[in-house]
């Protein structure tokens, strides 16, 4: 063999070996840690947070690839100018007794332990605060707005958004990536509703978060509860009505399977069909306000059935739902208050001087108007009120109706969100029948088997027992057995949602 056949050239030092490559391994490093990191805390949370896996499964990647990419790029410069100096190829050297080389070195591996030290805290920090209220309602998107503000006034407030709407488990962990990876499409690309749309189709079981805490198995019994109420007339006469709500409870080892809450019984299976009649068929309602056949199934099997007139429909060509909590208590953390209801409290507590003749009409006809944004609704409301109680001699507005005014911004501040188009109107409450049907979505009393024997219940007395109503002394006079309702002024028939449309 040749002598100089034996002797070979020597090894080229690989691409990469260059400084736009090694800073691209530095952050493709750190984003694989981030990665990692934040892999193994979302996977063994309690609960999935789906805008924690956009940082985990879209965000740590963009910069894990964006390192390899600038890697890649580095070699390709690197071979581009090898090729230009006629394969000359320059050695990456470090030599430690050069001064430049070793302020090089301490620059580039400090920076690279600066990276991925601020890659773990940061993932650590970010994880927590993906979690957090404000993260969900304030930074990812202002389109919760609504909901955020509603939350903070609930009594849910001290509860993360997380809790109730993703929970445990891995199915629901795939599900919450998947939309939160759209919402965040959505917000970006301005394709959200106004108003966001409920009931949330893809929101967990009530049994698998609400029950976490509440336990429906314990005996609650009856809870006392004083409304009051002012009439929209010139002197805002108050009434009020103390009634005994017959929460009930769910273990007959401590008290009678009776009251609200039989519904929800382990033993008692309620499913129901929600649709609506409109142009001339029935038709889903995705609201839940029209249902028109229910299915009763006890603790022994028997089956019965009972349909409103018209619906002659076979029932599973529909969506069959079975009873839950959230089927009465749709709104447990975002409650919008009816502007009467709102108002009706501000002047129980004195926060609106009830002396001031008509103001409930007024704050209400005031809180009604339509307002294409905020400031124009304080502004008008201001307006309004100022000219229905206007100072004597020009003088400054009494401290009452300054007070009033304040209040009734405060109220529109917090149930109104024009930008959104979201307010009360929107957000149906089931839970009872003032302003919507709720409660008597079944219990109307139209509701009866095929023979017409039997018919859903439409007592109001197996909810609640009115106590006591009106005002003043009558109010001492409390009648265990229960008393009829009787409506102030004129009598009248059906149910209270007819009337009270939220602005009476």
């Amino acid at each position: 063999m040749n002598a100089e056949s034996s002797i070979r050239e020597p090894e080229k030092p690989p691409l990469i070996r260059n400084w736009w490559s090694l800073t691209g391994l530095t952050i493709a490093a750190g984003a694989l840690f981030s990665f990692l990191f934040l892999f193994v805390l979302d996977s063994l949370a309690r609960s999935g947070n789906p805008y924690l896996g956009i940082l985990t499964y879209l965000v740590a990647p963009a910069f894990l690839f964006s390192g390899l990419i600038l890697a890649g790029l580095g070699m390709w410069l690197e071979h581009r100018r090898r090729r230009q100096q006629g394969g000359a190829v320059s050695a990456l050297v470090i030599d430690f007794s050069r001064a430049r080389d070793r302020r090089r070195l301490a620059w580039f591996g400090g920076g690279a332990a600066g990276f991925l030290l601020l890659s773990a805290i940061g993932s650590y920090q970010t994880y927590h605060f993906t979690e957090s209220t404000q993260f969900c309602g304030q930074v990812c998107h202002t389109v919760m707005e609504p909901q955020r503000v509603t939350h903070q006034l609930g009594p849910h407030a001290r509860v993360a958004c997380v809790e109730c709407h993703i929970g445990p488990g891995a199915t629901w962990f795939v599900k919450s990536k998947l939309s939160g990876t759209y919402q965040v499409y959505a917000t970006w690309a301005d394709k959200y509703p106004r108003p966001i749309p409920t009931p949330i189709k893809n929101l967990r079981p009530a049994r698998e978060t609400c029950e976490q805490c509440h336990w429906p198995q314990k005996f609650i019994g009856n809870l006392d509860r004083t409304f009051h109420y002012f009439l929209a007339d010139e002197t805002n006469t108050p009434f009020v009505v103390r009634m005994t709500l017959k929460v009930g409870g769910g273990d007959p080892r401590l008290g009678p399977v009776a009251g609200i809450h039989w519904h929800v019984h382990p033993t008692n299976v309620v499913q129901y069909v929600a649709a609506r009649w409109d142009h001339g068929q029935w038709v889903p309602d995705p609201s839940r306000q029209s249902i028109p056949w229910v299915r009763f199934v006890d603790g022994q099997g028997v089956v019965t059935e009972f349909r409103k007139p018209g619906f002659t429909n076979d029932p599973a060509r529909f969506e069959i739902r079975t009873m839950d909590c959230m089927d009465c208590h749709n709104r447990p953390a975002h409650q919008y208050q009816a502007p009467s209801k709102a108002v009706n409290h501000a002047l129980a507590l004195g926060r609106i001087d009830p002396s001031l003749p008509w103001i409930k009409s007024n704050a209400v006809y005031a809180l009604t108007r339509p307002y294409t944004n905020l400031s124009e609704a304080l502004e008008r409301i201001a307006t309004f009120l100022a000219a229905a109680y206007p100072a004597p001699d020009h003088r400054d507005l009494a401290p009452s109706v300054r007070e009033a005014i304040a209040t009734v911004q405060e109220i529109y501040q917090h149930n109104f969100f024009p930008g959104m188009r979201a307010s009360w109107e929107k957000y149906p409450v089931n839970s009872s029948h003032m302003f919507w049907p709720g409660c008597f979505r079944c219990h109307e009393g139209r509701h009866v088997t095929a023979d017409g024997k039997r018919r859903i219940v439409n007592d109001c007395n197996a909810c609640h027992t009115i106590l006591a109503q009106g005002y003043g002394e009558v109010l001492r006079q409390l009648t265990p057995e229960g008393q009829p309702f009787r409506h102030p002024g004129d009598e009248v028939d059906g149910g209270c949602y007819e009337c009270h449309t939220g602005g009476l």
